[in-house]
């Protein structure tokens, strides 16, 4: 692993319109290296993606959540909590009304990982091999407060770093020890990626990643969950 890394933010974008390339746009920037981890915004995916429909109003946008829930985890007059077609367990299925143009809002990508995928491609055919890419959005989590950055997509690096059957400096032996460092990843690029100032990109450079994986490997199978 690398005994340093940087976050870089990468701004300059204009508004994002259905069928633009992000992966060529991203490219054009030149803040691109071989080797660099590329933590991408959901919401310009979406918006690239033509994942948009019209919602004026909160009760809009929850009808839309609802129509891209699997089932309804728990909901109150203030909160939709839901499960998605991906397995996401999110407030309101991920329907976004922020930095999306009057009257409209943003549904999630409808395949993340192939998003994902599709901008890897096309960064490593501009730039060269190897790049990984990861597309983040901003989930609550069930037992904290706040927000934090989760992978929804990914390609061009495994999801999790695993520690099972090495051992520790005392000698035990780690049976269960998973780190879903493409979660990590994204949470520290939003660090850099603030939400008033249009920076939907950042670069994690000098991470030393290997294999490949998605972000899908990291939804909990229902019959390993022991909270459902």
């Amino acid at each position: 692993m690398a005994s340093e890394i940087r976050v870089i933010p990468v701004g300059g974008f204009p508004e994002i319109e259905a069928g633009v390339d992000i992966g060529a746009m991203i490219a054009d920037t030149g803040a691109v290296q071989t080797g660099d981890v590329v933590v991408i915004a959901q919401k310009i995916v979406s918006k690239a993606e033509g994942r948009m429909v019209p919602a004026t109003t909160r009760e809009d946008a929850r009808a839309a959540a609802r129509r891209e829930a699997k089932r309804v985890v728990r909901e109150t007059e203030n909160h939709l909590i839901v499960e998605t077609h991906h397995g996401f367990v999110c407030a309101n299925a991920g329907v976004d009304m922020s930095n999306v143009p009057d009257g409209t809002v943003a549904l999630l990508p409808k395949d993340s990982d192939r998003s994902a995928e599709r901008i890897r491609a096309t960064l490593e055919e501009r730039i060269g091999a190897p790049i990984a890419v990861i597309v983040s959005d901003t989930f609550g989590r069930a037992w904290r407060i706040g927000h934090s950055n989760v992978a929804i997509g990914s390609s061009g690096i495994r999801a999790l770093r695993t520690y099972e059957g090495q051992s520790d400096p005392a000698g035990h032996e780690l049976v269960v020890t998973q780190i879903a460092q493409i979660d990590e990843l994204a949470a520290a690029a939003e660090l850099v990626m603030d939400k008033l100032d249009r920076i939907p990109v950042a670069v994690v450079r000098g991470y030393m990643f290997t294999g490949d994986g998605t972000a899908q490997e990291l939804v909990r199978p229902p019959e390993m969950d022991l909270f459902r």
